[in-house]
């Protein structure tokens, strides 16, 4: 008894010492919160002196870096006897959702977690800076009433997920404004220059990745939420500046997955919030604009983790410190921070006000997707002849915490998404296979059905992504219960050996990530037109041909360590007289030139388009790309490239008809423009290119067709696509399809196609039955048929290809991949 209270007492003395240097933001700062923009080292600076002023109730974790070399932290927050059990509470929160199987039983009585993550948008500048006064708010000696939150709840703090986003608009702002913070809408400090700060070092909005993970911060991230699981998370953002506060309950329309207890607290929470707002006199909105539908939102991902998953929306993109809002009042940094703060601090009580029935929930929440209630029992297996596609499946999984396995009896029968009917399935040489019952089975359902429900069309985001068409793995799915079996290893690549050359297999990203290793290596590679058989094995249009005769003398180094770093097998060949097909010296097998390639950016040009392609050659091909300014073109010299890449954008540079000229000397002079999306229909624009936009023939002129003003969403709700899936029909005997099936599923998110293209080659075409999932408006259901979606055109010496979509969606759109790279090194070869 007596050392329990000894170290009661050394816990609560060590507390008042440590409570004597806790600083408040004014006090480290010198300034206070929302005067000044915070650097985000500083941010960080405050969090890691609150937790040595406080170290018994504040624990900061650094769990990743950015691309550029910040760092990513988070901080835990609770009463001294909570921190001190810190672990405990994390590995219990897991026994509730059967994450952890370690044969202790979950502890139902334990505290809530409540995770609030500030600034995934850099130009939502706000929230960082709130998530300093809600650090003190908790840690506050003389604050009696967060203590007593503590002891039932742990808050864990992000103060700011994207921090290279938020220094880009942060440094620029500081260096923007004056002495005194200028409220005109028009002046320069509101004026936020190309890419802006939304975005992450790579232009890619963070808030649309948490499910995909494409983006570093995201994999770091991700996997802590997933060694969590909070019961609460909220991400805090900032939407245009004369919007009122919003905050839950979210829009329609809402996954059909999502429980009716995770509605009713979103409700609970936003009375709450609410009750806090109407004393202040703050106007607010609930239930419009923000759905809980896109799995890969900070919303949407936590609440298919079984939490209460909510966005809250601060007004006040672009304002800055201070600006004259369209009402006439200022709207200050200081108000923005002190709504954050006051929805932060509400969130926090009436968390612990309600933990023990958060925890309840949550546990019944994962019991039920265990035990298939409310969830239908239904397996998707996946199968492809490549082992790339399968494995890149299989990394989606692990990183969402995900079980898999493979069916070990291969006769059953299901539903096959790409046939659309049922039929004994057919394994394809490697498989993976998924079952709802599992703890994330609410996620798997909603990652990989094939159509989900809408029950309202007005959304905020792509409406279709199942796994199967955006990975371009051939799928399954049944209600029958197989029995699966661990994932094998995968199996080791075998160098080989060879005095005359290699063969390598073109079946998936992976070989075009070889072919642009090899040429960054300056090994010279050639590809197959047509099919031909060597020793027995029939080798597809499109294999990489790596000869002795004309490569340096390390050259089988180079290729099998490159062909082991992409996991592709390649195999060794004798002599260049095949068995059956043309041999190596015919002139369809043709030498791939090592492009010099370069992309436009700039203020006429899609930020995230541009950073999509960007980070592909960066991140994923691993090949050095150049990036021009479009509004530069007069003065750039397009002859020191072979490729120029023009990703979606209004392109209004190209107006000027000098300009103009230019691409089309570069075309004709022997390059190649790769268009996609708006850059593609600026190409489209010009007479030269030979590609054509076929009209919207949708509307009616005819006759007046009267509107209903308060109808007026709904209406425009016909011509609206924001993402479906459409199955387009390949030319895969065309350089852009090799490596594919005759077909590819695309995501359409606009109404354009393109009429037949003359003299050239119509590689992907919509046919009149392309709907796959995912909505889309009346009108343009009508229109989208019979046009071409992908093109080659020659002009001159050079190429034009076009993308209409964006197949490199996000880069999560696996299955779109090979197709821009193929556009990048084979096309026009």
């Amino acid at each position: 008894m007596k050392k329990i209270f000894y170290s009661v007492f050394l816990l609560f003395a060590t507390t008042i010492l440590s409570a004597q240097n806790i600083p408040s933001p004014k006090q480290f700062l010198g300034y206070e919160v929302g005067e000044h923009f915070t650097p985000t080292y500083k941010i960080d600076s405050y969090f890691n002196a609150v937790a040595q002023g406080a170290p018994s109730m504040v624990k900061v974790q650094k769990y990743g870096e950015t691309n550029e070399g910040r760092d990513m932290i988070v901080a835990f927050i609770s009463s001294p006897q909570n921190i001190q059990n810190l672990e405990n509470i994390r590995l219990n929160n897991l026994r509730l959702a059967d994450m952890q199987k370690d044969n202790t039983p979950a502890d139902a009585k334990a505290p809530a977690i409540v995770w609030l993550s500030y600034n995934v948008h850099g130009n939502e500048p706000s929230s960082s800076e709130a998530a300093m006064k809600v650090l003190y708010a908790l840690v506050d000696p003389s604050n009696a009433q967060t203590k007593q939150w503590l002891q039932n709840v742990v808050v864990i703090i992000d103060p700011c997920q994207n921090p290279d986003g938020r220094d880009r608009y942060v440094n620029w702002y500081n260096n923007a404004v004056g002495k005194n913070f200028n409220a005109d809408p028009q002046s320069r400090e509101h004026d936020e220059p190309w890419p802006y700060g939304r975005t992450n070092h790579y232009n890619f909005d963070l808030n649309r990745d948490w499910a995909w993970q494409t983006q570093i911060e995201n994999q770091q991230k991700v996997k802590l939420y997933n060694q969590w699981l909070p019961e609460v998370h909220v991400d805090l953002h900032e939407q245009e500046y004369d919007a009122p506060y919003y905050f839950a309950p979210a829009a329609q329309p809402y996954h059909e997955v999502i429980t009716q207890w995770q509605k009713d607290f979103q409700v609970q929470v936003g009375r709450n919030n609410a009750k806090y707002f109407d004393a202040n006199g703050w106007l607010y909105f609930t239930k419009q604009i923000f759905d809980l539908f896109y799995p890969s939102y900070g919303d949407t991902y936590p609440t298919y983790s079984g939490a209460i998953g909510m966005t809250y929306e601060q007004g006040g993109i672009g304002a800055g410190l201070g600006i004259k809002t369209s009402s006439g009042d200022t709207l200050t940094l200081t108000d923005r921070v002190l709504h954050h703060y006051t929805s932060s601090i509400s969130t926090i009580e009436v968390s612990a006000n309600n933990a023990q029935q958060l925890l309840t929930e949550f546990k019944k929440y994962f019991d039920n997707n265990i035990n298939g209630v409310g969830l239908e029992n239904t397996t998707y297996v996946l199968t492809s002849s490549d082992q790339n596609k399968i494995e890149a499946v299989k990394k989606l999984l692990d990183n969402n915490s995900i079980n898999y396995g493979v069916k070990s009896n291969n006769s059953f029968t299901g539903y096959n998404y790409f046939d659309n009917k049922t039929e004994a399935f057919k394994n394809e040489g490697y498989q993976i296979a998924v079952n709802t019952l599992q703890p994330k089975g609410r996620m798997v359902k909603v990652l990989f059905e094939q159509q989900s429900k809408l029950v309202d069309s007005a959304t905020y985001d792509i409406t279709a992504w199942s796994i199967p068409y955006a990975y371009g793995v051939n799928a399954w799915s049944t209600k029958d219960k197989l029995q699966l079996t661990s994932y094998p290893s995968t199996v080791a690549i075998a160098a080989v050996q060879s005095n005359y050359g290699v063969l390598i297999p073109y079946t998936s990203i992976n070989a075009a990530k070889v072919l642009a290793g090899l040429l960054s290596q300056n090994i010279h590679v050639r590809f197959a037109v047509d099919p031909f058989t060597y020793n027995g094995k029939v080798f597809d249009r499109g294999t990489l041909i790596v000869l002795k005769g004309n490569n340096k003398t390390n050259w089988l180094d180079a290729v099998n360590a490159t062909c082991n770093n992409y996991n592709v097998q390649p195999f060794a060949v004798q002599t260049g007289f095949m068995d059956v097909g043309e041999d190596f010296g015919s002139q369809d097998v043709h030498f791939i030139k090592a492009p010099r390639v370069a992309v436009l950016t700039g203020n006429n040009v899609s930020h995230t388009a541009a950073g999509e392609v960007w980070s592909f050659f960066d991140n994923e091909l691993n090949y050095p790309v150049t990036q021009l300014m479009e509004e530069d073109l007069s003065d750039i010299d397009l002859r020191d490239y072979d490729v120029l890449i023009m990703p979606d954008g209004n392109y209004r540079t190209l107006n000027n008809n000098d300009v103009a000229s230019k691409l089309d000397n570069f075309v004709q002079a022997g390059g190649k423009i790769i268009a996609t999306e708006g850059g593609a229909a600026k190409i489209a624009s010009f007479d030269w290119s030979g590609f054509k936009l076929i009209k919207d023939t949708s509307s009616s002129s005819d006759s007046i067709i009267q509107k209903t003003y308060g109808n007026a969403e709904r209406d425009d709700l016909t011509t609206f696509i924001p993402g479906a899936i459409y199955k387009v029909r390949l030319d895969n005997t065309h350089p852009v399809a090799y490596g594919y099936p005759d077909y590819y599923y695309t995501l359409k998110q606009d109404a354009r196609i393109y009429a037949g293209i003359k003299g050239g080659w119509n590689v992907g075409v919509l046919s009149s039955n392309a709907y796959t999932a995912g909505f889309v408006g009346s009108k343009l259901k009508l229109q989208l048929k019979q046009g071409v979606v992908i093109g080659e055109k020659k002009y001159g010496n050079g190429d034009i290809i076009i993308f209409n979509d964006d197949v490199l969606f996000r880069l999560f759109w696996q299955n779109g991949k090979m197709l821009f790279a193929n556009a990048v090194f084979l096309a026009g070869n």
